[in-house]
């Protein structure tokens, strides 16, 4: 029986997630959107693709849930982009619901399913995710360190001019300003990244990444990244739906690992048939760790507004 992947949103990442899952025949799609025929109208386009790009995977799209029944995966990327006079708390409220509805829904039709957290701000999202579907904690997994890495590969790449594929990388945290690239942990063919660009430099590079998000809204004005994404969405659907077992930077829920509890932080796990197998817990310096407990530490303020908000 073919694999089946529900995409909630169908807007520039969702539709860019579900034409790469289509095209790599990991799983027949089901794109959902609250906005009357769109997501129709694109799936439709997708499927249409198929004969000329040679994938054969069923494409839909729907208003509602019943279509996604039985989902193995549901990634969530519906919700609101930051407009122009509305506060960080108004954004965060508001995609709250958005994802509150979602995960409600993909959970009465697809109980068994793994969920897949794409919507801002990330790792809030995850935990409303994760309190709402009450599914065990390996269920519940966000994407955004696969989306800092790939960034902070591509840039050490274009300053050294070798293959991004010769580039191993490593970025925890919260996904925004906060992010932590470790420089200690990245090499080039094994080789320390350090020994090869200046400190200097190589400060310029890791902020760069973690502006790398807003870098690209300043050029597109009226949009954000989804080309990007959406690749790394979809590198998380394949290691789970094909049991690759890769060992990739995801927001999970931690128990204690680094000293948090309660909170959804980006760390380095393994992606199986299960969702997250292993979190691996690295040492860190004393520098990387007040790095990583101030990107906690903002994750965490956000949920206590989530907390306080839905209590009044």
């Amino acid at each position: 029986m073919r694999k089946k992947v529900t995409v909630v949103g169908a807007g520039n990442v969702g539709a860019n997630c579900a034409l790469r899952i289509a095209s790599k025949e990991l799983a027949d799609v089901v794109l959902v959107d609250v906005v009357e025929g769109v997501p129709q109208g694109k799936g439709l386009d997708l499927l249409q693709s198929g004969p000329v790009e040679g994938y054969d995977v069923s494409v839909i799209g729907s208003n509602d849930y019943e279509p996604t029944a039985n989902s193995d995966i549901v990634v969530i990327t519906a919700g609101f982009p930051r407009k122009p006079g509305m506060s960080r708390d108004d954004l965060l409220m508001a995609n709250y619901e958005i994802v509150k509805t979602a995960t409600e829904q993909a959970v009465k039709y697809s109980p068994n399913s793994i969920l897949i957290l794409v919507t801002n701000p990330l790792d809030a999202m995850c935990w409303t995710a994760y309190q709402v579907s009450k599914f065990s904690k390996n269920r519940v997994i966000g994407m955004a360190g696969v989306l800092d890495t790939a960034r902070f590969r591509t840039f050490l790449a274009m300053e050294l001019g070798v293959s991004v594929e010769n580039i191993t990388a490593l970025v925890l945290g919260g996904h925004g300003d906060t992010m932590v690239p470790l420089t200690r942990f990245t090499s080039v063919s094994g080789i320390p990244v350090s020994e090869l660009i200046p400190k200097d430099r190589l400060d310029q590079i890791v902020q760069r990444t973690r502006d790398g998000g807003a870098e690209i809204v300043k050029y597109l004005k009226t949009g954000s990244a989804y080309y990007a994404p959406s690749a790394a969405t979809v590198e998380m659907v394949e290691s789970i739906l094909k049991d690759k077992k890769k060992v990739l930077p995801c927001a999970a829920y931690l128990e204690g690992e680094y000293g948090y509890r309660d909170l959804f932080v980006g760390v380095p796990v393994k992606l199986g048939a299960l969702g997250i197998e292993k979190i691996y817990e690295v040492q860190l310096t004393a520098e990387e760790k007040a790095m990583l407990d101030k990107s906690a530490a903002a994750v965490r303020e956000l949920i206590n507004t989530i907390q306080q908000k839905t209590a009044s």
